[in-house]
Parts: C-alpha cells; structure tokens; sequence
C-alpha cells in the first residue's frame, strides 16, 4: 500500500512556504495539530524524518527536501490534470493540430498564438508545415484540425469550411548571374525550358501531388519547402515562381532578378480551413483572431 499521497504534501509545501506548521494550517484552513499529525505518521511510515523541529522554525531535512522538490512536480502535474478534465467538460479542446502553408511568416503566426496562449484555454498546440496541397491533405485525412494557407481549392467530398485569406501574385525570377537573367524579355516557354527548375516539392501524403509553374521536359531540382527553393534559385541552381512580395525583397538586395514572362503563373487563392463538425472554443478563437489577419506571406 503505497504511504505517500497528495494530501501529505500538500501539507508539507504549505508548511515549508510558509515557515511554521500553524501559518500553514492557517493557509490550508485546519487545525495545526491535523498537520502535526499527518506529518508525524508520514514520518513513521517512511521511517524518515523530513522536518528538523529544533529551532523556532519547521526546518526540513536532506530527506524531506528530496521529497519537496519531486513532490512539486506531482502537485502541478495533479493540478494541471484536474484543470485538464474541468475544461475537456466544459468542451475546451485539449489539443489542436493546426497545418500551416510554408508560405505562413513565423513571427506573424507566433503572434497570433501568444494572443491564443493570454486566453488561457490550457489547450495545447501542435504545429506542422505543409507545403502545397500538404495542407489539404492533412484536414481530410485527419491529421489537422484547423490549416491555414491551403492553396487554391480543395479536394471533393467536403465535410470542411474555408474562409479566404486572399490572393498571391507569383513572378518568374532567377539569380543575377544565370543566363536567364540577361534574356530579352517576354521571355518564352522555349527559353524557360533549357534550363533547371526548382520546385518546392509538394507534402501531402494521400492526395495527388501538386505541381505549379513547371514545363513539360523540363529539368527539376526538387527542394522540401519554397525557403529552400529561394535558396536554390539565389545560388544559381535553377528558375522559377516566387510570391511576389519574396522577390521583390531578394531582387532589392541584389540577389534575384524578376524576368517578365510570355505565360505568366495565375495568382493563387489561398484558405483557412477547418473540420465542419469542429465547435471547440479554442478552435473557434484561433479562427476568428486569423480572420483578422492581413498580412502574412513570409
């Protein structure tokens, strides 16, 4: 039978914050000698002394600050999961699974969730980036709850609600010294094919891949995110489309050259998306702070 339970220390956390076993029975609202007692028998049944009684104050021993200090941990995970049950019945989610486009900017993400964490919902947060359809896949096959940045749109079949966040102009764009760079422009698709394309490569794992701005026969230089293709195509390494707004702040440090094209890439629609079925506070507080949110490309 196991002699240490929660109610003893939360005894001796009290009497250790507060210096004295009658300041602490004054704290936890009983008597100071239930205290002397609960201790005492813990005491003997660890055959251990945890508090050093000779002097004006409760002092506690080697042995009972060894138990205080793992004893916490017990204490705020016992509490922590009380909160937990209180709020899974009340209906606040205990967790959200939110898949966000490699195109989404950390900061701006980051700022929306510490609005989400001052709210205290206690739910927790599990991030994944996608790229692509990634998004899509991951709402539709389970993986999300909520995405933000999906692209264009999405797969038959329902059971989702989407709410736009906008339009995303993409431009041709390639490294100052690539041949490209000193083409006349429209340039052509006949021009475009020589040369190595890079494509960020799409993260759904169920859904048809999604390719963009690529040509038939055309050389490919397949990279995990549009991070590492805006790296590639600095480098030299091949061509391609870019948000607008990413290349024009390259091209503005000398690093890329924006190349107008015969056959431009369409602007892209991009979502948030979430389960229709999913009602969850905490879930719907992210949703309403992310439709506020203008800007938000990387």
């Amino acid at each position: 039978m196991m002699k240490l339970n929660l109610d003893n220390l939360l005894v001796i956390d009290a009497i250790d914050r507060h210096g004295s076993f009658a300041a602490a029975a004054e704290a936890l609202h009983r008597v100071p000698s239930a205290l002397t007692y609960s201790v005492q028998r813990l005491e003997q049944d660890l055959s251990v002394q945890l508090f050093d009684r000779s002097g004006h104050r409760a002092v506690l021993t080697p042995a009972g600050m060894e138990l205080l200090r793992e004893g916490r941990h017990l204490l705020h995970a016992a509490t922590e999961l009380e909160n937990r049950v209180k709020r899974v019945a009340a209906g606040v989610e205990t967790e959200l699974r939110i898949a966000v486009n490699d195109l989404i900017a950390w900061p701006t993400l980051y700022a929306a969730f510490k609005a989400f964490y001052a709210q205290s919902f206690g739910t927790r947060l599990r991030i994944t980036r996608e790229v692509y359809g990634g998004c899509w896949d991951a709402l539709v096959h389970g993986r999300a709850d909520l995405v933000i940045g999906a692209p264009n749109e999405g797969p038959a079949g329902g059971g989702y609600v989407t709410h736009s966040l906008g339009q995303v102009e993409f431009v041709f764009a390639v490294a100052p010294d690539h041949p490209l760079a000193s083409f006349a422009e429209p340039l052509q698709a006949v021009d475009i094919l020589q040369y190595r394309a890079v494509s960020a490569s799409d993260s759904s794992r169920h859904l048809p891949p999604r390719t963009s701005g690529l040509l038939n026969g055309q050389d490919v230089l397949t990279v995990p995110d549009t991070a590492a293709k805006l790296v590639a195509q600095e480098m030299g390494l091949g061509v391609g489309y870019l948000p607008r707004q990413t290349a024009l702040r390259e091209a503005a440090a000398g690093r890329l050259v924006i190349k107008a094209v015969a056959e431009p890439k369409p602007e892209s629609q991009f979502f948030m998306a979430w389960c229709s079925h999913a009602q969850g506070p905490a879930l719907q507080w992210l949703i309403r702070r992310w439709m506020q949110q203008t800007a938000w490309l990387e």
